[in-house]
């Protein structure tokens, strides 16, 4: 649609939110198949008991369809656009800048024709010569702008190129002597080879000589398999470079807490947004994330220590290691011949999450400062251009130094003050309103929040310190979101009476205040359809007026269940075969301890022999007071023993063979009493992906 158009009708905007994409997700990237529902897939994919079907109480007139932009929004947006230095158009120099090739349409599939990643969904409606429409911050329009710029590109003459656009994240090609060095594969193996194919035909065929990872996120391992195959790798023609722990952390982050994750990412990557004015727009980082099966491979060469120096084919890397960043285990790395310095993930153009809102364990600001402020000491000096695995380049020494230096201040500020204020008594939530960047940080755009924001930033940074309990002992042993909310709506007089002050409230735009008192009433009453509208109505203004593409996907995601109920249509995998692969026996069993239902293994006393036959390694499983732990070695009393293959065991995690069929086809040797397996199978839980968030 023409975003300077009006909103459509309800009717077109309800079949557009019906063709949703079916995307499964890793670690809260999508990384799987995708396909369209149809409206009538869509409907019976949903809880018919949660839809916003008509009536309800109170004489609230509301319905659910897509609205557009009130007043109340359009002048919040026309402030942001009044107060920032729209005029500055130096990014949008640094993103054009180097443009080699850039294919006329952008739409890549997988092998059975599934599309994994379409630019043209967006190019309908977003350009440079399009004003922000009136749903669409326009500083986050302003982003989406620059994200769409898209293609191959010259970042060092005649050495370093990139591909921009054909993922969440930049494929990056050096120029070695014979061959390239690629730094970041972007999630999928289609996508990484459509940027490969696109270096090769357009600067000369080269082999892939070497693969950096810059850390464990999947955005920047996932297509690997794209690029080189497994054979190349064991015969020592193609190096994997890897930080330490790469392995256990990308492996880690997707399983243990993965389905829980997996399902919050599809609020914060809007993967089932329509991609209108009304819907996705951008997701910070980049436009969305990719839809193919994620890979990864084993890495050959392993990066321990900032300063370690490494030549392949003829270029030269010095590495800077930044463990406890923007991820677990990261790593910078200066090319000197070039005078570049790729920064991973730890510099972006925009603000970084402290806290990811799919769920993380908090991120450190004061060691993220710290480590570029290393950066700056030591690379700084011999820095003539700064690229790194999102957004655009920058170039000239003058111009990096001072980036550098407002994205260290700007972590080491939100740090700093939201610990004078915790230390002064606020808590999370007052910080977050508190807190404000001095002028120098927060009219610089590289410093904006289109991934993270400054107040859930803040708030974490209060977690980090001080944990969920904010100190008031009526926080501590507070009553569950269901069973206040009934209170609460008992005390403010009733459903209807709630709904007829919130109405004047949204009327006045109060959307923060309606979308807290409306939250009562839909725990209070799951039936009320007037109250989930409304409640809808709110976030979706929320939604349009928010800069970060996180916090928009989440209003409008929320938005739409409230209207349409949970999808339950599209299966979701919390972690690629690749990753399954990856995992040692200790993380599976790691694994099958969070699955075990504790209250039905109460009483229960049971232990398992597991031999790995290919491995050579044995195990032992107990399970007592209502846990399960295991050790290497086997027991002479144990109730059963099995004995498979990794390899099995792999099939078993994936849902592709079923434990009883393995033993059947001999897959799985028992010996001992094999009721005691089928028990201990029986306390193992299975986990809902579609489970309820908006309502209870």
């Amino acid at each position: 649609m023409d975003p300077d158009s009006k909103s459509q009708s309800a009717g077109e905007n309800n079949e557009v939110r019906a063709q949703l994409p079916r995307r499964k997700l890793l670690g809260g990237l999508a990384v799987a198949g995708v396909g369209t529902v149809a409206v009538s897939t869509l409907l019976a994919g949903c809880d018919s008991d949660s839809g916003g079907s008509a009536g309800g109480s109170g004489g609230v007139k509301t319905d659910n369809s897509v609205k557009g932009a009130t007043d109340a929004t359009k002048a919040a947006n026309q402030k942001l656009l009044d107060t920032l230095p729209f005029n500055d158009k130096a990014d949008f120099e640094d993103a054009k800048r180097g443009l080699i090739e850039r294919p006329e349409t952008l739409t890549i599939k997988d092998a059975n024709g599934n599309v994994v990643w379409d630019l043209e969904e967006y190019k309908t409606y977003i350009a440079d010569d399009k004003p922000a429409p009136e749903t669409v911050n326009p500083s986050l329009w302003r982003n989406a702008q620059l994200c769409m710029e898209y293609g191959l590109f010259e970042v060092v003459p005649d050495r370093i190129y990139q591909v921009r656009g054909y993922d969440l994240s930049n494929v990056t090609f050096i120029k070695g002597d014979t061959g390239w060095v690629v730094i970041d594969t972007a999630i999928s193996p289609e996508t990484a080879k459509a940027a490969l194919d696109l270096a090769n035909t357009k600067l000369g065929n080269r082999p892939i000589v070497a693969v950096v990872h810059s850390h464990s996120h999947v955005d920047h391992y996932g297509g690997v398999r794209g690029l080189v195959n497994q054979a190349d790798v064991d015969s020592g023609k193609v190096k994997i470079i890897a930080p330490q722990a790469f392995v256990e952390d990308a492996v880690n982050e997707n399983v243990i807490a993965g389905n829980a994750m997996s399902r919050r990412a599809i609020y914060m990557y809007g993967a089932l947004l329509p991609r209108n004015a009304e819907g996705g727009v951008n997701g910070g980082l980049g436009q969305t994330v990719s839809t193919g099966v994620p890979t990864l491979i084993i890495p050959t060469d392993i990066i321990s220590t900032t300063g370690t120096k490494m030549t392949v084919d003829g270029v030269d890397m010095e590495f800077q290691m930044t463990p406890g960043t923007e991820a677990p285990t990261e790593m910078n790395t200066f090319f000197p011949q070039f005078k570049a310095m790729w920064m991973a993930e730890n510099t972006t153009n925009t603000m970084h999450n402290l806290l990811t809102l799919r769920g993380a364990q908090v991120r450190d600001a004061l060691k993220w400062a710290s480590f570029l402020n290393e950066t700056i000491r030591t690379y700084g000096p011999n820095t003539e251009v700064k690229f790194q695995s999102h957004h655009w380049p920058k170039w000239g020494n003058a111009n990096i130094i001072d980036y550098w230096k407002k994205q260290r201040d700007m972590y080491k500020y939100m740090h700093d003050q939201s610990v004078r204020m915790m230390n002064q008594g606020l808590v999370g939530s007052e910080i977050a309103e508190e807190i404000q960047f001095p002028p120098e940080i927060n009219t610089y755009w590289p410093d904006r929040g289109y991934y993270g924001t400054l107040k859930h930033n803040s708030r974490a940074v209060y977690q980090r310190y001080m944990g969920w309990y904010d100190g008031n002992p009526s926080d501590l042993d507070d009553l569950p979101p269901v069973d206040a909310a009934k209170k609460y709506v008992e005390y403010m007089g009733g459903e209807d009476a709630i709904l007829e002050k919130a109405q004047k409230d949204f009327d006045n735009g109060n959307y923060r205040w309606t979308a807290m008192v409306l939250k009562q009433v839909v725990f209070a009453n799951p039936d009320s359809a007037n109250g989930k509208n409304l409640l809808a109505d709110s976030y979706e203004q929320m939604g349009y007026q928010a800069e970060s593409g996180p916090w928009r996907s989440v209003y409008l995601q929320g938005a739409y269940e409230l209207r349409n109920g949970v999808p339950t249509a599209g299966g979701t995998d919390t972690a690629s075969p690749d990753t399954i692969e990856a995992m040692p026996p200790e993380m599976m069993f790691d694994y099958l301890g969070v699955r075990l239902n504790g209250p039905k293994a109460a009483g229960k006393n049971i232990k398992l022999n597991v031999t790995f036959d290919d491995l050579k390694q044995d195990y032992t499983l107990f399970v007592e007071n209502g846990v399960l732990n295991y050790a290497p070695g086997k027991i002479g009393d144990a109730n059963a023993s099995l004995t498979l293959s990794k390899e099995t065991m792999n099939q078993i995690q994936l849902g592709k063979l079923k434990l009883d069929d393995g033993i059947d086809q001999k897959k799985v040797a028992v010996d001992g009493n094999r009721d005691s397996v089928s028990e201990f199978i029986g306390l193992m839980d299975t986990f809902p992906f579609w489970f309820n968030i908006v309502t209870p």
